[in-house]
């Protein structure tokens, strides 16, 4: 989608090893209006070049030589903390994904998913929002069923709205498609998840959604 007449041009910062890779996602995300301000062909890299270009948004692979993105993610989110990493890989693992939302990244996509995924995946991230993927949306539910979480942890319980808006997010709608689904406003939507992330100690929604999974508040279909 194009970017809008006014809208701030998002500063992008590409990492990833395959330089024909980053040559597709460089042409793909300026067509789409993103200002890719450089390139890494590794952690160390991506790392030292978010600290000098400070970008919005980080697209991040999660293999590579030097410095893994995971790790990268996580130096980058102390460093560079107004930075939004979103994670673009291969690993529809739950593992790994757990150990990406603890180092701080904001979106998780696999690499087969379409550029149109990626755009918005890197508009979220851009207004602090976080994506998951489908595909890591299920790697998610098979990570969570590992760890039984005790429901009694001190955190107030959601509404019974709350709990739909959380189960709809989890669902993979966006803000405006849960706003619709339940005849409310997307500044109404907005109000129920800053009321959840509250209640469930969370800075996101992809953290709400992992921590309501968990506890049994909802379940990932």
């Amino acid at each position: 989608m194009p970017r809008e007449p006014g809208d701030k041009m998002t500063r992008l910062l590409l990492a990833d090893d395959h330089r024909m890779l980053r040559d597709s996602l460089r042409r793909s995300m300026e067509e789409n209006g993103f200002d890719v301000v450089g390139e890494a062909g590794d952690g160390a890299e991506a790392v030292q070049l978010a600290q000098e270009l400070r970008p919005d948004v980080v697209l991040m692979d999660v293999s590579m030589p030097n410095l893994d993105g995971v790790e990268a993610t996580r130096q980058i989110t102390r460093l560079v903390p107004e930075a939004q990493v979103v994670m673009l890989t291969m690993h529809a693992d739950g593992e790994v994904m757990a150990r990406a939302i603890q180092a701080g990244a904001i979106g998780y996509l696999v690499k087969d998913c379409a550029i149109t995924d990626v755009v918005s995946a890197v508009r979220l991230a851009a207004s602090g929002e976080s994506v998951l993927s489908p595909d890591l949306a299920l790697s998610m539910l098979a990570d969570v069923k590992k760890t039984a979480i005790d429901p009694g942890n001190g955190h107030a319980p959601v509404s019974a709205r709350e709990e739909q808006v959380l189960q709809l997010v989890a669902d993979g709608l966006s803000l405006p498609e849960v706003a619709a689904e339940l005849f409310i406003s997307v500044k109404t939507v907005k109000n129920h998840l800053a009321s959840i992330y509250a209640k469930l100690d969370a800075r996101d929604r992809t953290q709400a959604v992992l921590r309501a999974v968990r506890m049994g508040i909802i379940r990932l279909s």
